[in-house]
């Protein structure tokens, strides 16, 4: 089976699992009509007896109908987002025949259940190294752990640490390269070190005089949902280095046009960057809008519902305080040994808003090999809440800073760390933290962004 035939039937796998919910829902919906009684309308349900008329059944052996053939049909009749490794894969494979590749990827760059990677290695095309961000190329380690040189155990090849002693490539690493191919799953936020993973690479491929192709994949918070600070310049580092808001709405090939017309990385030669565009995506879908499976781009990101209040919950990341890692539902489960959490802050939490349920919680953190082995209170009882999404329909980044702020003045001998303004970006943080600023009402001053952004959306 060729790559491009084994894709199609993964893709049709996953078609077929919607379809067949909807074929169902389509059943039970299609088993009752519409009465209406002066100002009411009622469902009824047609029984094997029922005395309406035959026209009635005629409209609902249609409809079944309708239902059943839609199922029947092509998979491309359900909307499903294409990203660019499928069109890189189905039309433009032949352009990189004969040419070393280098792949810098992790586990999110898939086309269905199959890694690029392992598709590429189906074909004539000549992968020549690996190159590795946060995590690893294979996902195997947790955050802020640190990525060694080494070899990939299933295809044998080189795999170079960009998340170790060089946080880019260095040109001997490119000396038996042509092209270097980057796909990986964002999640939408600054402190993504994903982003700065590109840079680098952008910056390295620049100075080596190799192109650099960008396989593009939805921003799944989506690419009109803007919120949080600008970047201060005092706050740059590796989970901050570029002037945006904490979720930026930008895909990764936006971001990569961004960086280099604004030159927030440094080149001398202008770099030869591609984006390889996605097909099907609008910059209002959330990721369930997409019809594709979620892979987690990081340990402690395990759906996107996670991923989703992580833009608003990760501040607990510059405190002594907990973000739940060593749970099962790290940036959901929130809370500190000295949490006092009272009925009327409870309350206020759970007011916030309709698409959200926040409730008191109880946990421990527990070491869990290769996603939390060194969790903040490993061992130690917490008290806090356990936040869940009934829709996205919310604002992630202002949200979490509320319940932030409120178990942050609810928790005794809790500390800040110096963290906490990276993951901010500015020192504005301390007014909402205490209590000069509401979370839900500060002005962000975004204006000047979106209009800067705005030369570099392709969608």
């Amino acid at each position: 089976m060729l790559p491009s035939e084994e894709i199609e039937a993964d893709n049709r796998k996953h078609m077929k699992n919607r379809v067949l919910s909807y074929n169902l829902t389509c059943f039970l919906y299609s088993s009752l009509y519409l009465e209406r009684t002066s100002e009411t309308l009622i469902l009824v349900p047609v029984m094997p007896h029922s005395t309406r008329p035959l026209s009635l059944l005629i409209f609902i052996l249609l409809f079944l109908s309708s239902c059943f053939s839609f199922g029947q049909g092509s998979p491309d009749q359900i909307d499903r987002v294409r990203v660019g490794a499928e069109i890189f894969m189905d039309s433009r494979l032949d352009e990189v025949a004969g040419l070393r590749l280098g792949l810098v990827m992790n586990p999110t760059a898939r086309i269905g259940e199959r890694h690029v990677l392992d598709l590429l290695l189906k074909t004539e095309a000549r992968v020549s190294a690996l190159f590795a961000p946060e995590h690893g190329f294979r996902g195997e380690a947790g955050a802020g752990d640190k990525i060694e040189d080494g070899v990939d155990q299933e295809s044998g090849l080189p795999v170079y640490s960009l998340y170790g002693e060089n946080r880019k490539p260095t040109q001997a690493m490119l000396e038996e390269i042509d092209l270097l191919i980057f796909d990986m799953q964002d999640v939408g936020a600054r402190f993504y070190t994903y982003i700065a993973t590109l840079g680098g690479v952008i910056e390295s491929a620049a100075e080596a005089g190799i192109p650099i192709w960008i396989l593009d994949r939805p921003n799944p918070a989506g690419g009109d949902y803007v919120s949080g600070w600008l970047l201060e310049k005092e706050f740059e580092s590796f989970v901050g280095p570029y002037p945006i808001p904490i979720a930026h709405g930008l895909t990764m090939g936006e971001i990569a046009r961004m960086m280099v017309g604004e030159r927030w990385i440094d080149f001398d030669e202008e770099p030869d960057l591609e984006v390889v565009e996605m097909e099907g995506w609008r910059r209002e879908m959330k990721w369930p809008d997409t019809g594709l499976n979620w892979v987690p781009p990081s340990p402690n990101l395990p759906t996107f519902e996670h991923a989703y209040f992580y833009l608003g919950n990760v501040f607990y990341e510059g405190t002594t305080m907990s973000e739940g890692r060593g749970t099962e539902d790290p940036f959901l489960t929130l809370g500190d040994p000295g949490v006092r959490l009272d009925d009327s802050q409870l309350e206020y939490l759970q007011s916030l808003s309709e698409s959200i349920l926040v409730e008191h919680t109880e946990f421990i953190p527990h070491s869990i090999p290769g996603v939390a082995p060194n969790p903040k209170h490993q061992g130690v009882r917490c008290y806090g809440v356990k936040a869940r999404i009934k829709d996205y329909n919310f604002d992630p980044v202002r949200t979490g800073l509320e319940i932030f702020t409120t178990l942050f003045n609810a928790t005794e001998d809790v500390e800040i760390r110096s963290f906490l303004y990276l993951l901010a970006g500015t020192r504005e943080i301390d007014r909402i933290i205490e209590g000069e600023l509401s979370a839900m009402e500060v002005d962000f001053e975004l204006e000047s962004y979106l209009e800067q952004r705005r030369p570099y959306l392709i969608y």
